[in-house]
């Protein structure tokens, strides 16, 4: 997997034994990619405006500024999990708009249960039920979903699935001759999605516009979406007035 396709990960906590740590662990996962470190706060708020990853292991106790301190002056706001050894700093992070806190020393498992919350909050297609992921990140178009793959999870691009399709309590994304299943409602996914991009043309299909190649009118006056593979979906009566009248 190239590192375009990960999320990008900073490491921030004074301790040198502590940074290595993270990455060791972090290394082992292949969705995600260290894009950098830093050891202080004012090192950490360069480094997040610099690099701006979309995730961020953030120490709370640092010399120069806290971690909290550094959550507030960012620019560039990306989600961050809290490390730190003291509990009492927990509310406090979650304020903030922590999107988890990890008390010291942690290992791989409760690592894991965190990155399970950072896939659900980058890429699973469901709006956070957690207020503190803001409405930004709750509404935002997402430019990613996370798939199984044998026993792998992996980051797959919104932007190179052509369509979607209803499939009982399942949506099928479809890229190529390959389909990938999701565990939940097209109008769920269709919130989540860009409407510039995709665009529900029946109650069981969204297509992605840039994978059609033209919407064609049949004889019997039924529309059909022509994609570039060759597929022809149905368009509904109501989704075809809504694209003649687009065309005028």
């Amino acid at each position: 997997m190239n590192d375009a396709a990960k999320v990008s990960t900073l490491v921030v906590d004074d301790e040198p034994v502590a940074r290595a740590g993270l990455r060791h662990l972090l290394a082992e996962i292949d969705w995600i990619a260290c894009v950098g470190e830093a050891a202080s706060g004012p090192a950490a708020v360069a480094a997040i405006d610099t690099f701006k990853p979309e995730l961020v292991f953030l120490d709370i106790q640092m010399p120069g500024l806290l971690g909290t301190d550094v959550a507030r002056l960012v620019k560039h706001q990306p989600l961050f999990v809290f490390t730190t050894a003291y509990a009492q700093h927990a509310v406090t992070a979650f304020e903030l708009g922590a999107l988890d806190y990890l008390l010291k020393p942690f290992g791989a498992e409760r690592l894991h249960a965190t990155l399970d919350r950072v896939r659900a909050a980058i890429g699973e297609p469901r709006v956070p039920s957690l207020d503190r992921l803001g409405e930004a990140l709750s509404h935002a178009p997402m430019s990613r979903l996370f798939v199984r793959a044998g026993r792998s999870i992996i980051p797959l691009a919104v932007a190179d699935i052509a369509w979607f399709e209803a499939v009982g309590d399942y949506i099928a994304a479809h890229v190529g001759d390959t389909q990938h299943l999701l565990h939940l409602s097209l109008s769920q996914l269709e919130s989540r999605l860009d409407p510039r991009r995709f665009t529900r043309i029946h109650r069981t299909h969204i297509v992605n516009l840039d994978h059609v190649q033209a919407f064609r009118r049949q004889a019997d006056g039924h529309m059909l979406a022509e994609l570039k593979d060759g597929t022809c979906l149905p368009v509904s009566r109501s989704r075809a007035r809504d694209l003649r009248s687009l065309a005028r």
